[in-house]
């Protein structure tokens, strides 16, 4: 037998209680260490599974195929049944769970930081407590034992108050205990160091195999085929009339099924499944892990723990615990093998041991406890650690249902709900954005350095505090206007928006430049010393008004009482253009956009169902001769179309869809690298006055512009520093002046 305090031996030099200390030397690649197996009674690997023929012939036709046989692509496949599709095919190359699910920890937490996953984790928990059961007369392994926050400091409480307050909306019962009542609820826990909790009696864990085993029965009741042991060779993509690329087949090593539509279930495996349809999809795999303990006396019935700020999570596991978190360190799995099933790693104790503390720490019986398993295996892991769902961009009818962060199990339900509404109806039910491919620029979709860097710290800062003025120090840097060092030297503290460095507000004290990734010093990375930026970002770490407060408050009012000259270069500028155009653009928008060529109209974009997708601005054009990007040739009629920047893909892809969808003969052309923006803002007196004026103007630069959708841009108005900006451009009715510029 093993022990878990064993693992501190090889890693610290400091002295620590024996059975805590590592086990053997620190593992290698094929080395073992201390038993390889889930704490779980059952799961569906067989023998020899993964090298016969298939469960059942695949069909020659379906109407979606799901491929991939975890919590997602079983929950995508059961709804999908449910919601009436009667030809659904789920295609796993193993066995069902046999990639990621299988070792999961099946933890569900009820509260988020946001209203639409709180709604989608109550489905989930309806799904595999009441509603499956309900179908199949089958228990799918859900235990209610509760689930208890942790919180060590005043901002870490305020945080949990916060939830706790969404929660009583949407009907979650939970509470904030003091100490000495966490004490009583959970007799083995250490309390000194608390300032508080929350618990939620009524969260649990769920069983991987019994939940995915019933899924697949209740699904296959409905008519759906469940086809294991049948790896996707190939996904045929073809070209229409109009030249829209669209799902036509999916091949398999017994066969090949017709089908407009295929949902990209495959998790860690979903990248090289998405090649196969030339579709990107930003993901990386990680090595996740968790021991479990021997038996504890009297951790019967306990709740399970997560303490954040320790950066470890303690899931009750009959009579034992199951100890896992997030490390600052985690080992990317750079080669994904396709033959991978029902398969772990050797424990990396060097890498694991920075849990073991705050573990010790939180329940000190864990001390003297033994190691009965270790389990290390695959997840896929994604660049702001929520999923990657709906469409495709580049290729009609390929869905998404995958990177999921090690969160499948507890969001599959509430996902796989939506993800089969948007299949049929063509949009979710709820506002699923956060989750929505269509959030992140192609540009940085298959941009290796952004993903990884981006998934590693998202993947490092998963327990941290969500503060709301936070921005990445990863992946930055990777789209700059011309002015940027301009506004840099003046010092401007920039934000991160779809990939571009945007203006954010103006620091008295000079020049704070974003530099390369360090990894908060992993993988041998040097840390950075006096790292002004990052400084300046922890100043804003709070719930209260931040430091800068009235800096941001005299640029504002700088702008109210003068006038002000905002970069708005990480817009997206784009032309609409063609014979169709009109037609196009009297579809899309709400507002009579059809005026004489020169005039600007605000106006919200809208889809089928009448429900606004985003708000922008629409000019009408000439066409340009000879043509530029600040005037393109076109035949017809001409827009162009100003979009807030961290929206453009997803505005993009609607207005795409659109076009393509109505076979409208026009076309949308891109021009946001080749244009920059700036626009005057102000009392209407002064920017009159600047429009009309011959002469180089000394304004005031300006950060951003305030949010008229929640979809857009945070609503934050700043200005401070008085530059020549040398604009010569006419003004539009609502103060705005747009100076596109060619950049080099």
């Amino acid at each position: 037998m093993s022990y878990v305090s064993r693992a501190l031996r090889a890693a610290a030099p400091r002295c620590l209680p024996t059975p805590w200390r590592n086990p053997r030397p620190l593992s290698s690649a094929t080395g073992p260490t201390a038993k390889k197996s889930v704490p779980y009674q059952k799961t569906l690997k067989e023998e020899g599974s993964g090298s016969g023929e298939p469960s059942r012939p695949p069909p020659p036709s379906a109407e979606v195929v799901v491929v991939g046989g975890g919590s997602l692509g079983c929950q995508t496949t059961y709804h999908l049944a449910k919601q009436g599709v009667t030809s659904v095919v789920l295609l796993e190359r193993d066995r069902l769970t046999s990639g990621t699910t299988w070792h999961t920890a099946g933890l569900l937490w009820q509260l988020r930081p946001s209203d639409v996953e709180v709604e989608l984790l109550a489905h989930t928990r309806d799904v595999v407590s009441r509603e499956l059961l309900a179908e199949t007369g089958l228990h799918t392994g859900w235990v209610e034992n509760g689930g208890l926050f942790i919180a060590s400091n005043k901002q870490r409480l305020d945080e949990y108050k916060r939830l706790m307050s969404l929660g009583k909306v949407y009907g979650v019962e939970s509470y904030v205990l003091t100490p000495s009542q966490t004490k009583d609820l959970y007799p083995l826990m250490n309390i000194d160091d608390l300032y508080g909790t929350l618990y939620v009696p009524k969260d649990g864990t769920m069983d991987p195999a019994g939940t995915c085993s019933t899924l697949a029965r209740a699904a296959t009741a409905r008519g759906a085929m469940i086809i294991e042991n049948c790896p996707v060779t190939g996904i045929q993509v073809r070209t229409d009339d109009f030249g829209v690329k669209r799902v036509y087949a999916v091949e398999t090593a017994h066969g090949t099924i017709q089908t407009p539509c295929v949902v990209n279930c495959a998790g860690v495996w979903a990248r090289a499944l998405g090649r196969l349809a030339g579709v990107q999809v930003p993901l990386v795999g990680m090595h996740h892990a968790y021991v479990v303990t021997e038996r504890i006396e009297g951790i019967q019935n306990m709740p399970n723990v997560r303490d954040h700020d320790a950066s470890v999570y303690l899931r009750l596991q009959g009579d034992a615990l199951s100890v896992g978190g997030y490390e600052l360190n985690p080992i990317f799995w750079e080669e994904v093998s396709e033959k991978f099933a029902f398969g772990l790693f050797d424990l990396d104790w060097d890498v694991f041991m920075q849990h073991i503390e705050g573990a010790i720490n939180r329940v000190p019986v864990l001390e003297k406890t033994g190691i009965k398993s270790t389990v290390c295996g695959p997840e896929s892991f994604t660049a702001d650690h929520k999923p990657l769902m709906g469409e495709a961009p580049e290729v009609r009818g390929f869905f998404l249902g995958c990177g999921f962060n090690s969160a499948g199990m507890m969001l599959g339900g509430g996902c796989g709900r939506e993800l089969a509404h948007w299949i049929i109806h063509g949009w979710p039910e709820k506002d699923m954005y956060s989750y929505d491919i269509r959030r992140f620029h192609h540009s940085l979709t298959d941009n290796n350095r952004w993903i990884r860097e981006r998934s590693h710290e998202s993947y490092a800062k998963n327990y941290s505090v969500v503060f709301p003025h936070d921005e990445p120090l990863a992946g930055r840097n990777m789209r700059k206007d011309p002015l940027h060092e301009e506004l840099l030297g003046q010092g401007c503290v920039f934000q991160e928006r779809h990939g571009w460095e945007r203006p954010g507000w103006f620091s008295p004290g000079g020049a704070a430049p974003v530099l390369d990734y360090d990894y908060y010093g992993a993988y041998g990375q040097e840390r950075h010393r006096d790292y002004t930026y990052n400084r300046l970002l922890g100043d804003e770490y709070t719930f209260d008004f931040p430091p800068h407060h009235d800096i941001i408050k005299n640029e504002c009012l700088a702008c109210r009482n003068a006038l002000a000259l905002f970069d708005m270069s990480y817009f997206g500028k784009f032309y609409l253009v063609g014979p169709e155009a009109t037609k196009a653009v009297n579809w899309l928008f709400t507002a009579d956009v059809s005026k004489a060529p020169g005039s600007t109209v605000y106006t919200c974009m809208l889809n089928k169902h009448g429900g606004v997708e985003s708000d922008l601005t629409v000019s009408r054009i000439s066409p340009g001769d000879p043509a530029s990007p600040l005037a393109p040739a076109f035949e017809g009629d001409g827009y162009y179309l100003a979009i807030g920047g961290a929206v453009a893909q997803h505005n993009w892809s609607h207005i795409t869809a659109v076009l393509q969808d109505m076979k409208l003969q026009c076309k949308l052309l891109d021009c946001s690298e080749e244009l920059g923006m700036m626009s005057i803002q102000g009392p209407l007196r002064w920017v009159m006055h600047a429009a009309s004026s011959s002469k180089k103007c000394s304004t005031l630069t300006s950060a951003t512009r305030p949010s008229p959708s929640p979809r857009t841009d945070s609503p934050r108005q700043q200005d401070a520093w008085s530059v020549p900006c040398g604009c010569r451009s006419s003004a539009r009715w609502a103060g705005s002046c747009t100076c596109p510029r060619r950049t080099a």
